[in-house]
């Protein structure tokens, strides 16, 4: 049994929890919030037996051994970092870091304490994906990648009205390459590796984030295409096309239909069975690596994280999209570790 805390409150920490008790081996008992009221809340709701609200106060707590972050994102490497220290293993939901440079320290700081870090990326670690890389090799020599994430924001009728939410404030590192892309940009990484060159191109909102955008990497003999959009929709299914036929995906961000078209008409469906609760995979991988003393995991590695982030901050380099945290040392302070 694995005791878990969870820093953040929201609607995809209620996700995890759901997903995390469809396992075993997961035990639910702390939560950290900025504030005791909505901290009490929420064990409440999930009863959840300590609360915290001071972070050096939870990092140093032996009520719990593993912590899921789903703060936002700009508060990601601050409180990781700290729960570390305190010997926590961390489950860090994507994008896990604002940058590169705060990933790289909150990849050492693993390192130094011994204990485990991992991108909370579902998508990755679904049988559908395995299914995808799997059976890659049968559609012959792959000539393009092709991921498309555009989901119109229900909080940018907001933002039109003048209501800069979260979604939509780069003090937050937010944005849709961060939000919607980083789930276009894992998988490739994850089949293909780091490209050669990445090119970006993408709209800047008012607030200071990207609405849309879109990245082209070179690899030698075949290149990957990425869209994402917070402020279009698209019905557009993710591709892999190879000489002998083409992988579609139907959701890139969660696959959970997947076929081969093969190039004389033939189809052959690769589809897995999938539990409901698809955040369960990412949890109980985990798991399985505290269980087996790995601080690593070979899936959602800390190169495939690194790599991923290198590319984000090359596309945002390019579109002119800065965050504050590009210009923030990392402090591992009460005050700045708020959800």
């Amino acid at each position: 049994m694995i005791r878990f805390a969870v820093v953040g409150t929201n609607w995809i920490t209620e996700e995890l929890i759901h997903a995390g008790r469809e396992s075993k081996d997961f035990r639910l008992t702390g939560v950290y919030s900025r504030t005791a009221e909505r901290a009490r809340q929420f064990a409440d709701k999930f009863d959840i037996q300590h609360i915290y609200t001071d972070l050096d106060t939870m990092a140093q707590s032996g009520e719990f051994d593993a912590v899921y972050i789903a703060s936002p994102n700009s508060f990601h490497a601050e409180q990781a970092i700290a729960l570390m220290k305190g010997g926590k293993h961390v489950l860090c939901e994507k994008p896990i870091a604002s940058n590169t440079r705060e990933l790289r320290a909150m990849i050492e700081a693993a390192k130094e304490n011994k204990v485990l870090l991992m991108e909370a990326l579902k998508s990755t670690l679904l049988p559908n994906f395995k299914a995808i890389r799997d059976n890659l090799h049968k559609i012959g020599p792959v000539r393009r990648y092709f991921g498309s994430y555009c989901q119109y924001s229900s909080r940018y009728d907001a933002y039109k009205q003048g209501t800069v939410l979260n979604a939509f404030n780069p003090v937050f590192s937010n944005g849709s390459m961060m939000d919607l892309g980083v789930y276009c940009v894992h998988p490739a990484v994850q089949l293909f590796g780091k490209p050669d060159a990445v090119k970006a191109g993408g709209m800047l909102l008012e607030s200071g984030v990207d609405g849309e955008g879109s990245v082209l990497l070179k690899y030698g003999e075949m290149d990957a295409v990425i869209m994402h959009s917070k402020i279009t929709h698209s019905y557009q299914s993710s591709e892999i096309q190879g000489e002998n036929g083409t992988m579609v995906i139907d959701k890139i961000s969660q696959p959970e239909q997947v076929e081969i078209r093969y190039r004389d008409g033939s189809v052959e469906d690769l589809t897995q069975p999938q539990i409901a609760r698809n955040m369960y995979y990412e949890v109980q991988e985990f798991i399985d690596l505290i269980r087996d003393g790995k601080t690593e995991s070979a899936v959602n590695s800390h190169e495939v994280s690194l790599t991923a982030m290198e590319i984000m901050d090359e596309a945002r380099r390019q579109i002119g999209l800065v965050f504050p945290a590009d210009k923030q040392n990392i402090r591992v302070t009460e005050q700045s570790s708020q959800v």
